[in-house]
Order: structure tokens, then C-alpha cells, then sequence
């Protein structure tokens, strides 16, 4: 068991995992479904062969070993050392996160693109675990694991420096306490668990609703859900 951390603030200036900032090359050679998905399954189950990412995506070996080679480029997959051998490698993720979205980036037309696909590709596995979760967890994990998992949601105004100022402390938080675990080895009766923490300001409503204003029938100034009986590890996506 992990032991209980500081409720302090964390420091918030420089968060404590190296954060990638893509530049356009890098953020091309990513910008492909396969590549994306091969990156998540890395993050997910750890080091993998061609051959086992292969069967994980439905894919030839042919094919991942490809994309594998494009992505170790880029430096976004490496070789594990002293593991394999000439005829099966073995590629792991390097720990941090990636950020896929900046302003630089959105400057061109073209890198704006690639963004909204490597974007879209993380957040479509992303959901496609939690809809899993969501339907088949009962049905498949024991009560312990099912008290042990929530999803959350929690609604508040804020401005931009209230929010930035959340994000980071929350994103700190989170890796020192995943640290922690991690530093711990894998334990009995450990399996892969995802992670989601989003924060962000919603669009396609006037920045107005939400106040305490407004009729609460219409706009409910703050709300709060918390389901402890289900759930299952901003751009930037951490391993």
C-alpha cells in the first residue's frame, strides 16, 4: 500500500516529470493511427515485441515493426537494452509526457491537422477503455476492484489562471503519488489501470452560464457527481 502523501501544495513551477513539447517534424511523424496506438499500447502494458503489439492491434508484425522503426526516430519508442535479440526486439515508451498541442503548432495548417488527428486517436482508445469499463466491469470484476475504481466529475467556474494553477498541482500530485506505487514493484494481483483527469473550460455555452446569477433550473451555478461503483492510468499524454 502506497503511503498516504503530503497534503501540502505540491510546487507547481516546474512539474516533476520531463514534459516533450512537439516540434512540426516530430508531431508529423506521430500524426498516423497505427503509431498512435502502438504508443498507447506501450504505455498500457509496458515493453512489447512487433509480434505481441501485432496481436494487441489486430496487425501483421510486418507492419508494426515499420512503424516502430519511424517512431524510434523520433525518439518517441526506444529499444530495451540487454532484452531480445536480432530477430525480436523488444521497444519500450520513455517515462513523461508528450504535448501535442501548443500555439506554435497551431500556427500552421498543416501541424494544426496532425495535432487534431494524434488527438483524436488518443482520446478515441481512451473512451473506448472507459465504454468498456462501463459496460462490462460489473460483469467481470470483483466487488474489491469495483469499490476500488470511480469515475468522477466535478463542475466549478473558473478562470484561466484558477485552472492552470489547478492543472499543474493536480498533474504533481498525481505522478509523485504514482511514483510511489510504481517505486513499490509490481504487486499479487496486480493488472494494467488507466488513469483520466480532464479539466477544461466547456464550449458552446455562453462563458456567462454557470453563475450564481442565473436560474439555478437553467444553469446550476456548481455540481458535484461522484459514482464510487464504477470506473477503471492536455494535451499531453503521460506515460
Amino acid at each position: 500500500m502506497a503511503t498516504k502523501p503530503n497534503s501540502e501544495a505540491p510546487d507547481v513551477q516546474d512539474l516533476p516529470f520531463p514534459v516533450r513539447k512537439m516540434d512540426p517534424a516530430s508531431l508529423k511523424a506521430l500524426a498516423h493511427p497505427l503509431r498512435v496506438q502502438i504508443l498507447e499500447m506501450l504505455s498500457r502494458y509496458g515493453a512489447q515485441t512487433a509480434c505481441s503489439l501485432g496481436e494487441l492491434l489486430g496487425e501483421s508484425s510486418g507492419s508494426t515493426s515499420y512503424h516502430l522503426r519511424q517512431l524510434a526516430k523520433h525518439d518517441f519508442v526506444r529499444e530495451v537494452e540487454g532484452k531480445g535479440t536480432a530477430r525480436e526486439r523488444w521497444w519500450e515508451r520513455p517515462r513523461g509526457a508528450i504535448e501535442v498541442s501548443s500555439p506554435e503548432l497551431a500556427s500552421s495548417p498543416a501541424t494544426q491537422e496532425a495535432s487534431r488527428l494524434v488527438n483524436r486517436e488518443f482520446e478515441l482508445r481512451r473512451q473506448a477503455v472507459l465504454s468498456h469499463f462501463m459496460a462490462h466491469g460489473a460483469d467481470t470484476l470483483d466487488r474489491d476492484w469495483l469499490e476500488a475504481a470511480t469515475v468522477s466529475t466535478a463542475n466549478v467556474r473558473m478562470n484561466e489562471e484558477q485552472l492552470g494553477a489547478y492543472t499543474r498541482a493536480m498533474e504533481a500530485f498525481s505522478y509523485r503519488l504514482l511514483e510511489e506505487i510504481r517505486g513499490e514493484g509490481d504487486q499479487e494481483g496486480a493488472r494494467p489501470v488507466q488513469i483520466h483527469f480532464n479539466a477544461f473550460p466547456i464550449l458552446g455555452v455562453p462563458a456567462s452560464a454557470g453563475t450564481r446569477g442565473q436560474r439555478k433550473t437553467q444553469y446550476p451555478a456548481e455540481a458535484e457527481s461522484h459514482n464510487t461503483e464504477q470506473s477503471m492510468s492536455s494535451e499531453r499524454k503521460e506515460r
